[in-house]
This record gives C-alpha cells, sequence and structure tokens, in this order.
C-alpha cells in the first residue's frame, strides 16, 4: 500500500510541478471539453512558449493531456485518466 501511495503522490509531484505547469494544467482543467494550440495556451496562461512546451510535454508523457496530431497540434486534458478525474472533480467543486 505505501507503494502505491508513494506512487500517487510522485504523480502528482510531476503533474502538479511548479507554478507554470499549474497554470497550464488549470486552463486545462477548467475548460475540458476544448483542445488548444501552444499559441493559445501561450496567450490564455500568459507563459512563455518554450515553458508551455515544456509543461505539455510532461504532462502528456503523464497521460494527463492527449496530443492530437492535427496541425498545428492540439492539447486537451484527458479526462479519462483516474488522477486527472479525481483532480477535475476537484475543480469542479
Amino acid at each position: 500500500m505505501k507503494t502505491k501511495e508513494r506512487s500517487i503522490w510522485k504523480e502528482l509531484e510531476l503533474g502538479f510541478g511548479g507554478g507554470t505547469k499549474f497554470r497550464v494544467l488549470r486552463h486545462l482543467m477548467l475548460n475540458s471539453k476544448e483542445a488548444y494550440t501552444k499559441y493559445a495556451l501561450v496567450k490564455a496562461t500568459g507563459l512563455r512558449t518554450p515553458s508551455v512546451e515544456s509543461q505539455l510535454k510532461a504532462l502528456v508523457e503523464l497521460d494527463w493531456v492527449r496530443e492530437y496530431p492535427f496541425l498545428p497540434k492540439t492539447y486537451q486534458i484527458n479526462i479519462e485518466n483516474e488522477v486527472v478525474r479525481n483532480i477535475h472533480g476537484l475543480f469542479q467543486k
């Protein structure tokens, strides 16, 4: 049980990270039915493009965010991921 708890906390730490990652995650969570380009996320969060790219890479690797191969690529929160569903419920409250 302790191993599972640690892995969940490790995943949350990787997912939330610092303030910049939280800003990207928060925008995607609050707009869960929409997909956004990197440019749209830069405009919505006020972050610089390299920062948004870095945060998206980590969130895609965690499977918290889906990357769609359109031109340009778009990103959407992965509400099917169990951890994301739980966090989304918290955001909705």
